[in-house]
């Protein structure tokens, strides 16, 4: 099973690779893709440049071989559409498992997603929650797919939704962004190489 990460990675942090680490043991998978997106649909765009943003992702997972920084949507032209990066990942894993991670914030707007309905075809989703928290009542759709076995993940290469409790840093980048411009130290927020390319490149400076 590969697992599947989103994101603008503006700058990659503790939180995101905290979450990795976990779902990649939960679920045994195989490998971990981070993959930063170029043109995010849903937010803000990125303030640190696609190239430094995956340099970042580079330095930050260098340590860990079966984290993978997977590069397609910043050389796809247009808008990222997770629904077009899972048909990609599809054709290079036809019979993998793929399992799409995302926060209980990101699902609660799947369905303002482009072709959203679209992302079961391609992958699992599997959102990522605090301990403790409750499902709220799902609709036709997602209860029609919904999962409480790991197993069923294993079975079947793609179409179930999942919810799976981690641990979840209060670690934003928005925050990182802002101690880095008022030149305070974002020190254990992220690893120590990321730190020094923001440094050597003055990124997310004031203005």
């Amino acid at each position: 099973m590969i697992g599947i990460f989103g994101g603008t990675f503006d700058p990659i942090h503790y939180g995101h690779l905290r979450s990795a680490l976990e779902v990649k043991e939960i679920f045994n998978l195989t490998e971990v893709r981070l993959i930063p997106s170029a043109q995010p649909p849903h937010r803000q765009q990125p303030v640190a440049t696609a190239s430094m943003r995956l340099q970042m992702l580079e330095l930050a997972i260098s340590n860990q071989p079966s984290f993978v920084a997977d590069d397609r949507e910043l050389k796809r032209e247009g808008r990222s559409y997770m629904v077009d990066t899972l048909q990609s990942l599809r054709e290079d894993f036809p019979v993998q498992s793929l399992l799409l991670f995302m926060g209980s914030d990101a699902f609660n707007k799947l369905t303002s997603w482009h072709r959203w309905q679209d992302l079961f075809t391609y992958a699992h989703v599997v959102v990522l929650t605090r301990p403790g928290f409750i499902t709220l009542a799902l609709d036709a759709f997602f209860t029609a797919r919904l999962s409480t076995e790991k197993q069923a993940l294993a079975d079947h290469d793609a179409g179930r939704l999942f919810f799976q409790p981690v641990t979840q840093l209060d670690i934003s980048a928005t925050a990182i962004r802002q101690l880095v411009a008022a030149g305070k130290n974002p020190g254990f927020l992220l690893p120590d190489t990321v730190i020094t390319a923001i440094k050597q490149n003055q990124l997310y400076q004031e203005n």
